[in-house]
């Protein structure tokens, strides 16, 4: 089946709701709650997944929305297809966005090849820290001639990765020391946007932590029930789960801001 993502429903998007999902960098907090609303507005039980694939691009759209103009991200970041620095560092992904590029890789003609790319590069990364993983330089098992092949439903931990300084990436991933000047917008919609999703799937019974993209990507291609076990509750990928973070204090943190009266 293709991994389409799902368009606007009629009256789901109109131009109050677009330009609420539009950052005010003096009110963060505003802008988590209206994306939360409208994620969860797509959410309404029993939760199917075209509702899923509408959130995301929803989620994709805000995100790209909010970093478009040079402007305000301090300048035009360097970048660009193929250009393939950074691609040898840990990706955390949710639920949602494994389970799309998942689809994606089904219907890819190299479909058998890709899934083998995956499994070699979570053996040889699995126990690696996110340090060591990028010093080790493998490269993402999605990138080919330094193009990445899922680019359309790359993760939004990807998304929020922007340097304006190509080389500064480059020496840092051989492990030169340097200062890589990164976006500080992306880093901060992307924060944003994603933790406002999970936030939502939280609220409508979801699982909604982060896991580490490769190993989710694993249990996914190998068992086509997860996708209907994950909208009927089950943390499929409960085995690929990143604890940076506890859940229980994002829990904390998002209820709290939830309970903020604007």
């Amino acid at each position: 089946m293709a991994a389409r993502l799902a368009p606007a429903q009629d009256g789901e998007a109109t131009t109050d709701a677009k330009d609420s999902f539009l950052l005010d960098q003096s009110n963060p907090l505003g802008f988590f709650k209206a994306l939360h609303r409208g994620f969860g507005a797509r959410l309404a039980a029993p939760v199917q997944w075209e509702q899923v694939q509408a959130l995301l691009q929803q989620a994709f759209d805000a995100f790209e929305r909010n970093v478009a103009e040079p402007a305000d991200c301090g300048g035009a970041v360097a970048c660009h297809g193929g250009c393939a620095a950074c691609c040898a560092i840990r990706v955390a992904a949710t639920a949602p966005e494994i389970l799309l590029i998942a689809r994606t890789i089904n219907d890819l003609p190299k479909r058998l090849e890709i899934e083998g790319k995956i499994i070699d590069a979570d053996r040889m990364t699995r126990r690696l820290d996110p340090q060591q993983r990028m010093l080790a330089g493998l490269v993402c098992p999605f990138i080919e001639q330094d193009l990445c092949v899922i680019y359309p439903v790359r993760p939004m931990a990807c998304r929020g990765h922007a340097s304006f300084d190509q080389r500064a990436c480059a020496e840092a991933m051989a492990g030169r020391a340097g200062d890589v000047p990164i976006s500080a917008l992306h880093l901060t919609v992307r924060s944003l946007v994603q933790n406002s999703m999970q936030s939502a799937l939280r609220d409508a019974g979801l699982s909604w932590a982060n896991y580490e993209l490769n190993q989710g990507l694993q249990i996914a291609l190998a068992d086509n029930s997860c996708e209907a076990r994950w909208l009927a509750g089950e943390d499929v990928f409960a085995s690929a789960l990143i604890a940076d973070v506890s859940l229980a204090e994002m829990a904390e943190t998002f209820d709290a801001i939830k309970a903020v009266d604007l």
